[in-house]
This record gives C-alpha cells, structure tokens and sequence, in this order.
C-alpha cells in the first residue's frame, strides 16, 4: 500500500481492482480473498476492503454470492475520458440501404493522440432505414462498448442466491401433481403473491381471481388486441410520442394506432376524444419516454372519457422505479371497470423471465383467459412459484429497495453529465423510472436525431433517437437509460454524444 495516498486507500484499492479486473488479471468469474484475508495482506483495516468491494460492487462490477465470496461479474471500461474526434454522421438515405456500412472498431472510446477514428460514410445499419419489426434485435447485438439504450435494468443485480433458494423450497415443497397442466390464469400462488404485491406497491385491491398471469407486457398486449379485435375494437390510440415497441406489437396484431399527443401533464385527452378511439394504451405513472406523470386534472378528464365507454390499458411498466416524488396511484384502483392494468417483473428481475400480469375488467376477464388458454396453455409453473415466493418473503422488496439507491446514484450521473456535455439539452422525466430524454432547442442542434445516434454508434455509445417513439414530427432528441451502466461509463457515454455534437 504504499503508492496509496494518505487517507485515500480506499480509493486507491478501488481504482487498483477496477485496473485488474480491466486487464484481466481478476477475469469475470473470479473470486476475490476474504476482506479479512486481503486486509491482513495489504495490512490495512479491513473497512478499507470492505468499503472498496462495496463501490466495485455498486459499479456492478463485483457481486457477492454468499458462502461462493465476491465475484467479478463484469468488467469496466479500459478507456480514458474520451475526446473524440469531430465526426460527420451522413443523412440516412436510399443509398445507405443498399451500399452498407463500413465496419467500425468499436473496441475504444477513447483516441490516441497521433490516430484519427475512421469516418462512415453511412450510418450503422440500425439507424439505416425507418425502424422495423427487427429493430431492436439490431440494435441490441450491435456493438457498442457503452450502451445506454433504455429499458435495460442492472441484470447483475439479479439475486441469485435468494432465487436458489426459493427454487430448491419449491421443488421439495411441490407435489407430483404439480408438474401437470395447470390453470391458464397462473399459478394460485403467483395470483395470490401478485394481489398482494400491487396492495403494497399501487394501491390497487384485486382478488386473486381478477389476476390474469401472462409472458410479459409483450404477450399483454397481443392478448388486449386480439380481443378487443373479435369486440368490434379495430384501433387502440396511444401517447404520442410513445413505445415504438408497445406499438409494433399493437399493429402486429392488426391494430390502428392513431397517435394522441403527449403535453407536460400527460396525453391530451381532448385530442383522444377528438380520434373517436374507443380504448388508449397509456403509460400515466411515468411516461414513455418523456417521463411526465398524468397531472390530476388530466386524470380525472381520462376517466370521464372512460367512464363514457373509453377503454385504458394502462402499462405500469416502472412504476416501482422511483427516486424524487411520492408514488403516483396506478388508474387501476381508481377506475377498476375501465381499465385493464399491465404490469411485468421485467424491470424489476430480468425480462429472461417473461412473467406478467393483466387485470382485465370485467366485461373481458372471460374473453382474455380464453385468449392466454389457447396461446399456451399458460406460464410455465415453476418459475411462477419461486417468483411467488420471493414476492411474499419481501426479497423482492429488499432488492427493489437497493436497486433505487443504486439507480439514484446513476440517474444524478447522467444528470451531471448531461450539464457537463450537453449544455443546451433539455432532461425529461428524472423523478422516477430507469431513463431520461433529453431533447434540444432549435440553437443545441439542427440536424437528425437518427444521425446522432448513428454516429455516437460509430464512436462506441448506443442510444435510441427520440423520432423513433413518435408518429408526428417532434424535436430531435434521445432517449438514454443508465440503470444498466456504472457513474463512470455514464459520463464517458454522455461525453462522447457531446463531441459527436459538437463536431457535427
């Protein structure tokens, strides 16, 4: 320890694992000593160790597994703070379609002083053409050294151990009976444990019958619109600007979806009525992507339209997530005749999973049971009865407890690097949810949201245009998540975009 500065040996045993993690003398997979064992070692106090396996791990770059120690589950990036290059994104075009792209290395945020970056002459293939069905299987395996795509969650936080545990109590727990066929609604179990779950978390009181236990807000939202199809229901409106994936899936299953605009207090419900819609898919607890909350006026005139015959699909899709405000009442439990509540554990544990749940109103809860009886039978019932136990013995609280300390941390990072970078953006939605939106006034840039994107791609940052979420001409922007990414990826990311800004 003694390069290490007085007072600071924290730090410098922080920075000196995050060193061999990077150059791979602690590989992923590797455990490191005991704190006592490395204290003795170093011969420091052992709350030296234990505070620098505590900041690694927060990182997300060590995790500890129990009686197995801590171990590198990921590795951070090598580079130095980035001054890229100045870079010239071209305009998408037919031609870019056609002719490619130049591969790009992708392996360095950072530039050597004496080597330029190469230039594209096209953007990367996911920004290329107008998104499609495939897009966001593109974008996720393009690669990137910082991604900042939203909707990621920290999938290092995924508690391994205490899953372990409940899985081993289910299997000896389980009856034989309990591999057949079961009920297409979802385990009682899972029904019961999520009833229970919204009690606590939205404040919405249903009973375990009203629980409908589907694959994911995905297979939702197919099941919604096949049967609101069969109803005579051909369209669904939705925000605007909102998820590009909510609404492919929509139209995948021959839905219109006429685009209702989204103000600071949340959808224009006089523009709603205006469309003649009959059922809107909202996302009023935070929403996608702007991050607004429905403001209580535009609340109760959404539930007027509904109460006239209106249908809401409301996405609860990260309400949990939130830092800076008191929770917002899901429309659920005020409304429970109107609207059909969505929610999923994809933010909350891992989307591998695909465990959701539908609370559909009365007038379909028949219509949509038949509809998840003859997709599949149902969820398969294991992972329905671990998720249920981790649900009932608060483990899933306690990890949800961290995960907000932790995304905290990396939501005021963006934040400050925004400040830092991007003086002239503007941030969207930073009191609650896993992402920000940042858009930018006609003098912080001019040009295409798309192209941005592209060319931070190039320079190693993945992020989503804020054009591709909307179906009217808006102001170019970017939608950028950081519960996924440690404080000092985030910056590097954030610092990049400003170069490519500034250059382009």
């Amino acid at each position: 320890m003694g390069d290490a500065p007085v007072g600071g040996r924290a730090d410098w045993l922080a920075q000196e694992l995050r060193r061999a993690v990077a150059d791979g003398r602690l590989p992923v997979g590797s455990r490191l000593p005991a704190t006592r064992t490395l204290a003795a070692d170093l011969h420091v106090s052992r709350g030296v160790v234990t505070e620098a396996y505590r900041r690694l791990t927060e990182d997300g770059q060590l995790a500890g597994r129990g009686r197995s120690g801590t171990i590198v589950v990921a590795a951070p990036l090598t580079a130095a703070p980035v001054t890229a290059a100045p870079v010239t994104a071209a305009p998408v075009t037919a031609a870019a379609t056609t002719t490619g792209t130049t591969p790009v290395d992708h392996h360095s945020l950072a530039h050597h002083p004496h080597h330029q970056p190469p230039r594209t002459p096209h953007p990367p293939t996911p920004f290329a053409t107008p998104p499609g069905p495939e897009i966001f299987d593109e974008l996720r395996t393009a690669p990137a050294r910082v991604d900042l795509a939203p909707g990621l969650l920290d999938l290092a936080a995924f508690p391994r151990a205490a899953w372990l545990r409940a899985e081993r109590a289910v299997l000896t727990d389980l009856p034989s009976a309990g591999f057949g066929y079961g009920d297409p609604r979802g385990t009682p179990a899972l029904r019961r444990a999520v009833a229970n779950w919204l009690a606590r978390n939205r404040g919405i009181r249903a009973d375990p019958d009203e629980v409908l236990i589907v694959a994911g807000t995905a297979q939702a939202l197919g099941l919604i619109a096949d049967v609101l199809h069969r109803d005579g229901v051909p369209e669904i409106a939705v925000e605007d600007p909102g998820s590009l994936g909510a609404r492919q899936h929509l139209q995948y299953w021959r839905m219109a979806t006429p685009p209702i605009p989204v103000d600071d207090d949340g959808i224009r419900v006089d523009a709603l009525r205006a469309s003649g819609a009959r059922a809107v898919l909202v996302t009023p607890a935070h929403q996608f992507p702007t991050g607004v909350v429905l403001g209580g006026a535009r609340r109760r005139e959404l539930m007027r339209w509904a109460a006239d015959g209106g249908l809401i699909v409301e996405d609860d899709y990260d309400a949990e997530h939130r830092y800076d405000r008191a929770p917002v009442r899901a429309l659920r439990s005020l409304l429970p005749e109107q609207v059909c509540y969505a929610g999923s554990v994809s933010k909350l544990l891992a989307p591998a999973l695909r465990v959701g749940w539908l609370l559909p109103p009365p007038k379909y809860r028949e219509a949509l049971t038949d509809a998840k009886r003859f997709a599949d039978l149902g969820n398969a019932a294991l992972p329905q009865l671990v998720l249920a136990r981790l649900m009932e013995s608060g483990e899933l609280e306690r990890l949800l407890r961290l995960l907000r300390r932790r995304h905290r941390r990396r939501r005021d990072a963006m934040i400050a690097a925004v400040r830092a970078h991007l003086p002239g953006a503007r941030v969207h939605g930073a009191a609650a949810g896993l992402h920000l939106t940042v858009t930018f006034g006609p003098e912080g840039y001019r040009g295409s949201d798309t192209d941005l994107a592209a060319a931070a791609l190039t320079h190693g940052v993945k992020v989503h245009p804020l054009s591709w979420h909307a179906q009217r001409p808006s102001p170019p922007g970017l939608v950028l998540g950081y519960a996924a990414r440690t404080p000092d990826e985030i910056t590097q990311g954030v610092a990049v975009i400003g170069e490519v800004l500034r250059s382009g």
